[in-house]
């Protein structure tokens, strides 16, 4: 659809393919130099568009399929995406306004650049390395947030944000009241109790991972931003960060060991960090030395 629909604004039929391809798997390769420059502001716009969709959970699109569109448009993971995105548009457009020609051009960008950086794709209209501390605190914010479950986006995802929400406000209550039972719920249903501390241990391994690449890549020397934004684009999988790797820039200055280890966050991030880490589990291997050839 996203590629018929470039293709109608007059967008050259390779630009449209392969755009569509990185847009739909939040790939985030584009096929000029120039980046998107040389695309009006309506096919721009369209990208954009479709990055937020493929970042909705794909359930979403099933219920709507199916007609059931009051358990679609009421589940919480989809809303409270939309949500985000609507507020740090709006946030982001007070800060940098005035850095757009006019205010049109700064909803356009600001626009492409939320739902770019929300849903991981890594794609960049503006060099948002120049924007105000603010705006860029909060895209950064956005980075680990990151799309829906269920969605080609990568990051923390926003279910396992609202579960964590959820368990703190839970637990609070509990402290108040202690006699209090209640159980975690998502769309009107309990999680189960496995659920909640699965996420929990993959927060915990998130963090962990986090700093221990982080402390990697200081020994290289470069400034704090760069170095923690770096560590989120990768561990995120979006791409572009702030500072020396900001979006009109390269990882290309990071030594050989540096880049090492941000590729081993990429490859955690995709995989969700859990299936990775084990493969460095002595215990995991255990046996694989007896296993024959069977010629097969």
């Amino acid at each position: 659809m996203q590629a018929i629909v470039l293709l109608v604004e007059g967008m050259p039929l390779f630009d449209a393919l392969t755009l569509t391809m990185g847009t739909a798997g939040t790939g985030g390769f584009t096929v000029r130099a120039s980046g998107f420059d040389d695309y009006t502001m309506i096919q721009q716009a369209t990208i954009g568009i479709f990055m937020v969709a493929f970042g909705i959970n794909f359930a979403f699109y099933f219920y709507v399929i199916r007609r059931k569109f009051n358990q679609a448009f009421h589940m919480e993971e989809v809303i409270a995406y939309l949500a985000v995105i609507l507020t740090v548009v709006t946030m982001i457009v007070c800060s940098t306004y005035y850095m757009f020609p006019s205010l049109f051009e700064s909803v356009h960008h600001v626009f492409f650049t939320v739902a770019s950086i929300i849903t991981t794709t890594g794609y960049a209209t503006v060099d948002f390395n120049n924007w105000t501390t603010f705006a860029k605190t909060l895209l950064v914010l956005l980075m680990f947030i990151g799309a829906c479950a269920g969605s080609t986006g990568g990051g923390i995802k926003v279910s396992r944000i609202l579960v964590m929400a959820k368990g703190i406000k839970k637990e609070i209550k509990m402290l108040i009241h202690p006699g209090l039972v209640e159980r975690v719920q998502m769309d009107g249903k309990p999680i189960a109790h496995e659920t909640v501390r699965s996420i929990n241990v993959f927060l915990s391994l998130y963090v962990f991972t986090f700093i221990i690449i982080l402390l990697v890549i200081t020994l290289d020397g470069k400034d704090m931003i760069t170095n923690f934004s770096a560590v989120a684009a990768t561990i995120n999988n979006i791409g572009p960060g702030l500072g020396e790797v900001g979006p009109m820039s390269t990882f290309a200055s990071f030594s050989n060991v540096a880049k090492i280890a941000l590729s081993f966050a990429m490859l955690a991030g995709r995989l969700e960090l859990l299936p990775i880490i084990l493969l460095f589990i002595p215990k995991m291997w255990k046996g694989t030395q007896n296993i024959r050839w069977l010629g097969v």
